[in-house]
């Protein structure tokens, strides 16, 4: 009688939800990779970047990106995001550690259901942020 009751909680779970347990079993979301960034030099240009996606997705180019940057650049140098790619470049006038956090955010492709007449969003999660760092001598 117990096992019924359980396989009947189940049954119903996968009824009501089942759409969301996929999506976070194929954990569609958005992914910062991890990267050093190179050393830089003071008086020398610097340029670096990394590349985001949509990790299990293979049409992240769909989506909208969105970078937020919160933390510390040396002066004469900045960051630009085109996309999926973010950069850093410029020319550092003072040395040190610099340390950042960079949040994406992002937006999927609109898709929208005729039958259910509601707008369809696959991802499991739309944001995350990692902490990097740069040095410069």
């Amino acid at each position: 009688m117990k096992s019924l009751k359980i396989f009947a909680l189940t049954c119903c779970f996968l009824l009501f939800s089942c759409d969301d347990i996929l999506e976070c079993i194929i954990n569609k979301r958005p992914e910062i990779p991890d990267k050093n960034f190179a050393i830089g030099s003071i008086g020398y240009f610097y340029s670096d970047y990394l590349i985001s996606e949509i990790k299990n997705e293979p049409v992240d180019e769909a989506y909208d990106y969105f970078y937020e940057f919160y933390g510390d650049l040396p002066e004469g140098v900045d960051f630009y995001a085109d996309h999926r790619t973010f950069t850093i470049e410029g020319t550092p006038q003072e040395s040190g550690v610099f340390e950042f956090t960079i949040y994406l955010y992002v937006d999927p492709p609109v898709s929208y259901d005729e039958e259910s007449e509601e707008y369809e969003d696959s991802l499991c999660s739309s944001s995350t942020s990692k902490d990097f760092s740069i040095t410069i001598y």
